[in-house]
């Protein structure tokens, strides 16, 4: 049973992520390299490109899997308030801090946490957040307590590390830390044999979701959805694929091309 168990969430872990290029495929076989490794991954790539479900491939395939998987992105929050998210606080630390509240450091214990954008951090931030996995303990903003934590980080960005770290815009000693085993994500564009699968993969997910009897497209629409180079990636491909299931009739279960956002 516990075979079977494994087996099946490295299945899951594969088949959430959808293609069958060299690139895919070589980034599969680092998931199952490096899932059951404890050391930080840092996930690179254009936005769009499915960073995030290459982070939830590792988790679910790592024997973490049990505990949570806990995403926040970094470019979201000012940065006081991403370090109350990620650190917590208690009753009175600041203005409006009415009780104690546990960040998403310590909520992630036992499991994994991945820092989406983490190169739109602050120098500050940075530090803090080195410190977290050198010492494996947070403290929250108006303790006096280290709280110990055992997370393992997966971090991405869509920047240029190293060239903000010779720019002085990213700490060298956190980045080495953060970047122990890097993963990178070509744009679409660079894997043109996965734009098929991946399309197909979204209509029948919309379809069901909308509950059309849609299996198809027409050729030409195909054609054009092979042929275009999605500069938004991955993610503009899924939602071109939704809005041409949302306004389709569903006559002869195809999408047509018109169906298409211009």
């Amino acid at each position: 049973n516990i075979r079977l168990r494994r087996e099946l969430l490295r299945v899951f872990a594969a088949q959430s992520i959808v293609g069958h290029s060299r690139p895919i495929e070589s980034i599969l076989e680092m998931v199952r390299t490096v899932a059951p490794t404890t050391s930080t991954v840092l996930i690179t790539g254009e936005s769009g490109t499915g960073k995030e479900l290459v982070a939830r491939a590792i988790h679910e395939a790592s024997l973490r899997r049990e505990k949570p998987f806990i995403s926040i992105n970094c470019g979201a929050f000012p940065e006081t308030l991403l370090e109350s998210e990620l650190f917590g606080y208690l009753k009175g630390s600041f203005t409006g801090a009415e009780s104690n509240r546990k960040g998403i450091i310590e909520s992630a214990h036992g499991g994994t946490l991945f820092l989406d954008e983490i190169g739109e951090t602050s120098l500050g931030m940075q530090v803090k957040l080195l410190r977290v996995l050198q010492e494996r303990s947070v403290r929250p903003l108006g303790g006096s307590m280290d709280v110990s934590v055992d997370v393992r980080l997966i971090a991405s960005t869509n920047r240029d590390l190293k060239k903000m770290v010779a720019n002085g815009q990213f700490r060298e000693d956190f980045y080495y830390r953060v970047s122990v085993i890097p993963i990178h994500v070509p744009p679409l564009r660079e894997r043109l044999s996965d734009i098929e699968p991946l399309a197909r993969h979204f209509l029948h997910k919309f379809a069901l979701q909308m509950g059309k009897a849609l299996s198809d497209f027409e050729p030409e629409a195909l054609a054009v959805v092979k042929q275009w180079s999605w500069p938004g990636n991955v993610r503009e491909l899924e939602n071109a694929v939704e809005h041409a299931v949302a306004v389709s009739d569903g006559r002869d279960g195809v999408v047509k091309l018109a169906n298409f956002p211009g």
